[in-house]
């Protein structure tokens, strides 16, 4: 096992790392086919399988170790984080990590311009706000029943693109993305912002795409959730150490 992996966990790593055996259980160490291989994958392969890579799991350990820290710390200085799963297999542990975290997120679809057109994006969560206080307050009163029912979808539709960003009152510090195959929008829009990027890569994508590259399998919905049970299990507890202004920078 390498050094820093070593030294992580006799630091009280170990506490919140998936056991190897939940890691082979969920396929976390199987890469994609031969064909679509990034070279730049190269130092994180074990071997090659059936046409298929194998990645090595105490480097994928070493990797989940690096970018944890690297999140504590963060969220001890008070940085955003912006949680980003846009797949199906990680909607729904991405949402759950984010909300235990105090922090927002981003399920199935990302809207263009959330961190490069930060202010028509805030103001549309704005806008949604206002509509749920106008139907809270008098239920849209003087309005007929077809126009209260085009409000009422029109406040479901808004929900359902905004409710995780409620808390993004601020361009964040941070994106973590579950997979940076399917996350290159927001990759690309996190660069030209200055928004450092930790996430998920598997064989098929460049690791030096982004700051602190997780190898493991993101095509496996358990390889996802354990990963994001660690992140989440290695960060909790200092998130209300030094938190993030919540006012809008406009």
């Amino acid at each position: 096992m390498e050094t820093a992996t070593k030294q992580s966990i006799s630091n009280g790593a170990g506490q919140f790392l998936p056991a190897y055996e939940d890691m082979v259980k969920s396929g976390m160490h199987f890469g994609r086919k031969k064909t679509i291989f990034h070279p730049n994958m190269k130092p994180y392969v074990y071997t090659l399988k059936d046409n298929i890579y194998i990645l090595d799991l105490i480097k994928t350990t070493d990797s989940l170790i690096k970018a944890i820290d690297f999140l504590k710390k963060a969220i001890v200085e008070g940085k955003m984080i912006l949680f980003v799963g846009l797949t199906k297999q990680s909607a729904e542990t991405t949402r759950t990590a984010a909300e235990a975290l105090s922090m927002p997120y981003v399920i199935n679809r990302w809207l263009g311009g959330t961190l490069t057109n930060f202010k028509t994006i805030i103001g549309r969560v704005k806008y949604l706000e206002d509509l749920e206080k106008k139907q809270t307050d008098d239920g849209f009163e003087g309005f007929t029943k077809k126009e209260k029912i085009l409000k009422e979808r029109e406040i479901a539709a808004l929900r359902l693109k905004f409710d995780g960003i409620r808390k993004l009152t601020r361009v964040p510090d941070i994106i973590f993305i579950t997979s940076l195959k399917e996350s290159q929008l927001p990759v690309r829009e996190a660069k030209r912002a200055g928004v450092k990027v930790v996430g998920i890569v598997n064989t098929d994508s460049d690791p030096k795409q982004i700051d602190y590259p997780i190898v493991a399998n993101d095509n496996s919905k358990k390889s996802v959730e354990l990963i994001l049970e660690a992140v989440r299990k290695g960060t909790s507890g200092y998130e209300g150490t030094n938190k993030y202004e919540n006012t809008n920078d406009l």
